[in-house]
């Protein structure tokens, strides 16, 4: 059973995704896998150069301050990113859950709602938590401004858009018990996995 796991940025879907990992489930990490892919995959980066130009990669690395320029000031350019891109780590997390002999394999993703992505899993998990508090962590992470937080939550759905689309919701603020809703949340797929 596949699982998209997500939520906006600075909800702490991460810190959900490590708990899974020590509960003893394979999770993986789509941000992360995407990055690689720009890094390692010469068919991936000749596309992303002949979109973006030769400065999408400056001696083999991946150009990601000039990259984000363009593409948050252009939700086309966007979009084109990551039609290249997804293909591959859909690919990827394909093989990923085919290899894996867990009855539920977690995929962490950011933005499976805004891509169409969570029409691919059996289940969705959202992470949510209070604004500010989300800015707040951000700019603790991240060491940035709270204008630069604001504009990353913009190029986001709001949690009021995405929760009707969600199969279960993790309250990640201050005084919510997130490893209790976690688990009830697994006991859940679980049985739904037996019966299903």
């Amino acid at each position: 059973m596949t699982i998209g796991l997500t939520g906006g940025i600075g909800s702490g879907k991460s810190t959900v995704a490590k708990v899974l990992e020590s509960m003893g489930y394979p999770v993986f990490y789509s941000d992360q896998v995407a990055k690689e892919l720009m890094a390692s995959d010469q068919g991936l980066q000749t596309e992303i150069t002949s979109h973006f130009g030769e400065n999408a990669f400056e001696n083999g690395k991946l150009n990601r301050a000039y990259l984000a320029e363009i593409i948050f000031s252009n939700p086309a350019d966007k979009t084109i990113l990551n039609q290249l891109i997804h293909p591959r780590v859909r690919a990827s997390f394909a093989a990923f859950a085919q290899f894996s002999d867990s009855k539920l394999v977690f995929n962490e993703a950011a933005i499976i709602f805004e891509t169409g992505a969570y029409s691919n899993f059996d289940k969705t998990i959202l992470v949510t938590a209070p604004v500010e508090m989300r800015i707040d962590r951000v700019m603790k992470r991240d060491n940035c401004s709270r204008e630069d937080v604001q504009n990353r939550m913009d190029n986001q759905w709001s949690d009021d858009r995405k929760t009707p689309l969600s199969d279960f919701v993790i309250k990640n603020g201050d005084a919510d018990a997130v490893l209790y809703q976690i688990e009830l949340i697994v006991e859940a797929l679980l049985d739904h996995s037996t019966s299903s």
